[in-house]
């Protein structure tokens, strides 16, 4: 029977719906999930599915906005910081892993360009795999988590030239192309999308932001990336390369939340599609018809990266322990495994059976690697101390510990006094204008809403410590507060509120500190206004905080009246009793 591209769909929905979560869920990882559906999916099980070839060349556009993604967290400041971590840690480790596995396979009879190719291609890790176990075992954040991510950065770095050298080692037919650009083209247009990016993009964009429409700031999002992908492609270069250096150019534009929150649910599905096509190609005939070797080679690929992980870790004064843990945790192939093997392929540098079995190593060296952490952990729990457990817990110097939701002249006050402090905080506003008005003093703020939780989480709302949302609209600081409490409980919020019955909404939110912009103003000017009156400055303070507790605790036994009107002024004026109560007997005393 002949399936539409809707029967597909559902098909593909479906296995990853039921595949993803049981992954997860026995420690396999999201990744092995997909690659399950679709063997399941593939022409090797059920047959569902008889050309996964058309579904994997659309679903490579999730690899494009992966790289594009990866390209905006590399900022030039970022890079230059970690330059050291990322230079040493990561060369060395791709290096030396690529070099030995390309010694063993030449040893086995490979040709030599072909061994140092699949050397290169193992010896890079799963980024997205790693990341999720290093934040599952929550060493994300720590010294040896940062060692990690430079090893991670560096093959992410490396693999647009990995990419580029295949292309070079393409066999003769594969290469020799009348219809080939110009040796200058693919330089010239580098140089293009670098100008576009720095002169050309940002005021474009502020331009869409000033529409107010959300759908045609996503449509830019994705115009930009298939935009610039496409163009590369024209100039007989990579997508992927387009879309890592528009990322880069972008990495500090006021909309980088707004276009990686825009971009990721794309991403997310179309990779998920990617490894579900990958898992549909797999051959797992060649698995029954070899498995002692297939078998052997993935261990082997975990055993060696995993011990050269270590020493490297071990050289640089990391604990043992420590060492061989984010060894393991980095010693799975990569997904890039399945991109680059499928352009030598495609270029004649490798054959259809040493492709396949590359990628079957690959996908059992991930199959290993969570169930070797997970050992690791068990067996050397004992031993570890509770300093151990809990060391270098401070979040990365890159993370904010303020977020500032709106940036007018409310936000402005908070994050000045934050700036004055060295205290590093994010701020988020809708306005474009005033967003380019403020970065011109230098301060940190962003294009986007705060509404979005996804923008919220983008900015770092999952390790703030307390997030300050000082928007104008009533509704919508009632929804951002509502959403931070349910999201990032552990943040503590401070909310701008516009009159008393936005302060009850606000505290019936779980908020933890509500200011009235007129209320803290007004106190001040009873405070000048006793003072004057002959009143001792201390005791005209005293009378205010007076007020201001008493006032408070109204405030709080209102909140669950406050749809009551009734109720609202039989408080209020049992409060004024009690308000002139006090105040009369502080004058008698």
């Amino acid at each position: 029977m002949e399936h539409n591209i809707v029967t597909h769909a559902v098909y593909y929905l479906l296995a990853a719906v039921i595949a993803v979560p049981l992954f997860r869920k026995i420690g396999l990882g999201a990744i092995l999930g997909y690659l399950a559906a679709g063997i399941t999916l593939g022409p090797s099980v059920s047959g569902l599915v008889h050309d996964p070839e058309h579904v994997l060349h659309f679903a490579e556009f999730g690899v494009v906005m992966l790289l594009f993604v990866i390209g905006l967290e590399l900022a030039p400041d970022k890079l230059w910081q970690m330059r050291s971590q990322i230079l040493v840690t990561g060369g060395s480790q791709l290096l030396i892993s690529a070099a030995l596995i390309a010694l063993v396979l030449y040893a086995a009879g490979l040709a030599p360009h072909l061994a140092l190719i699949i050397g290169l291609t193992l010896g890079l890790s799963s980024t997205a795999f790693a990341v999720q176990l290093m934040a599952d075992q929550g060493v994300l954040a720590t010294a040896m988590g940062r060692q990690g991510f430079a090893i991670l950065l560096l093959q992410d770095l490396a693999v647009i030239p990995l990419l580029l050298f295949v292309e070079s080692a393409a066999s003769a037919p594969a290469a020799a192309s009348s219809e080939a650009p110009a040796w200058w083209v693919g330089p010239a247009v580098i140089a293009a999308v670098l100008v576009a990016g720095r002169y050309l993009v940002n005021p474009t964009l502020k331009i869409v932001a000033a529409s107010g429409s959300r759908e045609i700031m996503t449509g830019a999002a994705l115009l930009i990336v298939l935009g610039v992908a496409l163009l590369m492609q024209t100039a007989g270069l990579s997508m992927g390369l387009g879309a890592f250096v528009a990322g880069i150019v972008l990495a500090n534009s006021s909309f980088r939340h707004q276009l990686e929150t825009d971009i990721e649910p794309f991403k997310g599905i179309l990779l998920g599609l990617f490894f579900i096509a990958v898992g549909m190609s797999l051959d797992l005939g060649l698995l029954v018809e070899k498995p002692l070797l297939i078998i052997a080679a993935a261990v082997g690929l975990v055993v060696l990266k995993t011990a050269v992980i270590g020493a490297i870790l071990r050289w640089q004064q990391c604990s043992g322990r420590d060492s061989l843990q984010m060894g393991l945790m980095l010693s799975q192939g990569g997904e890039f495994a399945f991109v680059i093997m499928a352009q030598a392929l495609a270029v004649g540098a490798a054959d259809q059976p040493t492709v396949d079995m590359v990628v079957l190593i690959v996908g059992i060296s991930m199959a290993l690697t969570s169930p070797l952490v997970a050992l690791h952990q068990r067996l050397s729990a004992p031993q570890q101390s509770e300093a151990e457990r809990h060391y270098d817990s401070k979040p990365q110097e890159t993370e904010p510990e303020v977020i500032i939701a709106g940036f007018g002249r409310f936000g402005q006050i908070v994050g000045r006094m934050l700036a004055a402090k060295r205290i590093p905080f994010t701020a988020l506003d809708k306005d474009a204008s005033h967003v380019d008005f403020v970065k011109r003093f230098g301060n940190r703020i962003f294009y986007g809403d705060a509404t979005r939780s996804d923008l919220l989480y983008a900015a770092g709302a999952a390790s703030a410590r307390l997030v300050v949302v000082a928007v104008d609209g009533v509704e919508d600081s009632v929804q951002i507060a509502r959403q931070v409490r349910a999201e990032h409980p552990k943040a503590r919020l401070i909310v701008r509120a516009h009159n008393r019955m936005h302060a009850y909404q606000l505290y019936a939110e779980g908020v933890d500190i509500v200011i009235r912009e007129t209320f803290e103003s007004s106190l001040l000017a009873a405070t000048e206004t006793l003072i004057c009156l002959g009143y001792t400055e201390g005791k005209a303070l005293e009378h205010a905080d007076m007020f201001r507790l008493h006032d408070e605790n109204l405030i709080r036994q209102a909140i669950e009246h406050r749809d009551d009107r009734d109720k609202l002024l039989a408080i209020a004026r049992e409060g004024r009793r009690e308000l002139e109560q006090l105040f009369g007997q502080d004058s008698t005393v």
